[in-house]
């Protein structure tokens, strides 16, 4: 019983002391002469990966009912046209399916069809078109652009953040020149992180084949695919410095 309150006693005297000097650190730091400043860094890049959203759905080949092109076909051909653009299969991904009654079947049962949505990550930007070209735009009920990347991204933020202190330090040195003092070490850094939110791109939708009325007849129209207008954007860093007054 005795051992057990001599170890609590310990316990609790290494706590207070512990307090104890992280408040006296704490006291020390603002005893100090100090001078607050902010250091920015900022670089241009243009995003070189995009993910698509590209969702295929099932149609009836020139209006006849018996004539279904499934949505496993609709998929081999996406699929094959990935392989063209080199895009990997675990950049590849079905992102949501669902199914609905068609509405041009004539049956007394309507024909249950299915579409999928696909998820597909593209770094080769130049091979994009091999993804259109192989589906039938028929079966090409949505396409658009879920998202943005730069794959430097992570360097260049550490090459920033380094740029970003030099230029707190020289803020804080012109700064203390103007009094005739002088900067000392950094007693807290503290990083401000600006999210990087790519601006909005142009993108259009590829709806199903559009039907015109033309002489009583259905003229397709062939649909416009993603317009990609992919803009730099800047990449800004924002670090906050305290140094010692000399």
């Amino acid at each position: 019983m005795n051992m057990k309150k001599l170890i609590l006693g310990i316990g609790v005297g290494m706590l207070l002391l512990a307090n104890s000097s992280v408040s006296m650190a704490q006291q020390a730091i603002e005893n100090l002469r100090k001078i607050s400043t902010k250091g920015t860094a900022e670089s241009e890049v243009t995003p070189d990966i995009i993910y698509l959203s590209i969702s295929l759905r099932e149609y009836f080949a020139d209006g006849n009912a018996k004539k279904k092109v499934t949505i496993e076909t609709l998929e081999e051909q996406l699929q094959a046209g990935a392989l063209k653009a080199g895009i990997d299969k675990k950049n590849f991904t079905i992102e949501n399916l669902w199914s609905y009654q068609s509405q041009s079947s004539r049956k007394k049962d309507p024909t249950i069809m299915q579409s999928r949505q696909y998820r597909i990550k593209v770094t080769d930007l130049s091979k994009i078109n091999f993804l259109f070209d192989a589906v039938n735009p028929e079966g090409v009920q949505n396409t658009s652009i879920a998202e943005y990347q730069y794959s430097g991204e992570k360097e260049l933020q550490k090459t920033l953040k380094i740029q970003a202190m030099k230029d707190a330090f020289t803020n804080a040195t012109n700064l203390a020149e103007a009094i005739n003092q002088k900067v000392g070490k950094a007693i807290l850094i503290s990083d401000s992180p600006i999210p990087v939110v790519f601006a909005s791109y142009s993108t259009r939708s590829n709806n199903m084949m559009m039907m015109s009325k033309a002489s009583g007849a259905d003229v397709a129209v062939e649909p416009k695919l993603v317009d990609l207008d992919i803009k730099p954007m800047k990449i800004t860093t924002e670090i906050d410095v305290v140094f010692e007054l000399l």
